[in-house]
C-alpha cells in the first residue's frame, strides 16, 4: 500500500520561523529546494524527530509520530532512513559491518545475503571488506544509502547527500539515486539547493523560502509556473518524460517521443521504448509562426501560448508553451514577442536549439 505523508509544522526556532503544511506524495521522489537557510534541513529534522517543534503534527499513511497534542514518537521508533550530508559511517567498521547496522536496527539480525544484494545494487560489493577511510567521497555515501534502506525503512530522508562531494563523484552516484524513482515503493524526501539535482531526480518539487512553502507540486508543472521565481533564473527550464523512438545510424542520432511531438539528440546506446528524462531551459527555446525548415534547428512542434510574463531582464518576457499537454518555457526579447504579435492563446510552433539529456 502506497504511504502518504503529510506535515505541518509551525514553530519559532531560535534564528527563524518554519510554517509549512504539506501533503505529499506516497510514492517517489519529493525534493525540497530552496536557498541555504530556508528551512529544509530543518523541517526534514522534523519529519526525523530529532528536532521537537510543539506545534507540528507528522504523519505517515495514517500513523501519526507527532502532533500538538503532545504525542511524539522518539526517533529510534520512526521508521525513517536518514542520510546526511556526510556518510557518518562508523570508522572502526568495515563495509560489510557498516551495512550489518542497518540490517540489526530493523531485524535483530544481519543477513548476509540480503547485504550481498544491497551491495550489489549500489556497486560497493568489491569493497566490503574496507573500511571507511579507504573510500572516496562517492563510495562512502553509497554505502550510507544501503546502510538507510537496509534498515526497511518506511520513509527515506536524504539531507544534501551531494553537497560534500566533486562533480566527477556526483556524477558517479546519481545514476544510483535516479534508480529510487523506480525501485522504491517509499517515499523519499531529498534536501537540495541545486536545480541541477533537483531536476535530474524530483518527482514532486517543493519550494522554500523563509521558512514558508511557496510552490508544491508535479516537477513538470511547478517548473513551468511563470508566477514563481525559479523561471525567471537564468537556468529556468523544464523536464521532460520521453521515451526513445528509433536511432540514426547516419547522422548518429537518437529520436525521443513525447506527448508533443518528437526530439532529436545525440546518438545514445539506448534501446527502443526506454524512458528517458530531457531537460529544455527556456534561453534554448524560440518561438515562430510556423513550421520553419529552412533552419538548423532541428527540433520544433506545435504548441498553444499558454501565458506570457515579465523576465527579471526588463528587455525579456517568458512565455508559458503547451505542447500537447506537455509544459514548456521560452525565454525571448520583448521586442521579439511585439514583433510576433503574440497573444495568449494563439498556436505558435516552438523550436529547441538544445535538448540535456538526465540519464
Amino acid at each position: 500500500m502506497s504511504e502518504e505523508l503529510s506535515i505541518a509544522v509551525r514553530h519559532a526556532f531560535a534564528d527563524f520561523s518554519l510554517d509549512v503544511d504539506l501533503r505529499l506524495p506516497g510514492r517517489g521522489v519529493t525534493v525540497l529546494f530552496g536557498h541555504s537557510g530556508s528551512g529544509k534541513t530543518t523541517l526534514l529534522r522534523c519529519v526525523a524527530g530529532l528536532e521537537r517543534a510543539p506545534r507540528a503534527r507528522i504523519a505517515l499513511n495514517g500513523d501519526c509520530w507527532q502532533d500538538d497534542n503532545g504525542h511524539f514518537v522518539p526517533t529510534w521508533q520512526r521508521s525513517v532512513g536518514y542520510v546526511f550530508q556526510e556518510a557518518s559511517l562508523f570508522a572502526h567498521l568495515d563495509v560489510r559491518a557498516n551495512l550489518a547496522y542497518g540490517m540489526k536496527r530493523a531485524l535483530g539480525s544481519a543477513g548476509q545475503d540480503d547485504i550481498l544484494r544491497m551491495a550489489q545494487r549500489f556497486g560497493i560489493d568489491p569493497l566490503l571488506s574496507r573500511r571507511p577511510a579507504g573510500l572516496s567521497g562517492g563510495e562512502r555515501q553509497r554505502v550510507a544509502i544501503a546502510r538507510a534502506l537496509l534498515t526497511r525503512p518506511r520513509l527515506l530522508l536524504m539531507d544534501e547527500p551531494l553537497s560534500a562531494l566533486d562533480a566527477a563523484r556526483k556524477e558517479e552516484i546519481l545514476p544510483y539515486l535516479e534508480a529510487l524513482h523506480d525501485e522504491l515503493d517509499i517515499p523519499v524526501l531529498y534536501v537540495t539547493h541545486q536545480i541541477e539535482e533537483a531536476a535530474r531526480l524530483a518527482d514532486h518539487l517543493v519550494l522554500m523560502e523563509q521558512g514558508r512553502v511557496t510552490s508544491s507540486g508535479p516537477l513538470d508543472s511547478t517548473l513551468a509556473r511563470l508566477d514563481l521565481p525559479l523561471a525567471r533564473n537564468q537556468d529556468a527550464g523544464v523536464v521532460i518524460e520521453t521515451h526513445v523512438l528509433g536511432h540514426d545510424a547516419d547522422w548518429h542520432l537518437t529520436q525521443l517521443g513525447f506527448a508533443g511531438g518528437e526530439l532529436w539528440v545525440s546518438e545514445r546506446p539506448f534501446p527502443i521504448g526506454r524512458a528517458v528524462r530531457v531537460r529544455i531551459l527556456a534561453r534554448d527555446v524560440s518561438v515562430a509562426h510556423s513550421a520553419v525548415h529552412d533552419s538548423s534547428i532541428q527540433n520544433r512542434f506545435a504548441c498553444t501560448l499558454a501565458g506570457i510574463a515579465p523576465a527579471d531582464d526588463p528587455a525579456q518576457c517568458l512565455l508559458a508553451l503547451d505542447a500537447g499537454g506537455v509544459p514548456l518555457v521560452a525565454r525571448i526579447t520583448r521586442r521579439a514577442a511585439d514583433q510576433l504579435g503574440l497573444t495568449v492563446g494563439a498556436q505558435v510552433w516552438a523550436q529547441v536549439k538544445a535538448v540535456a539529456l538526465l540519464e
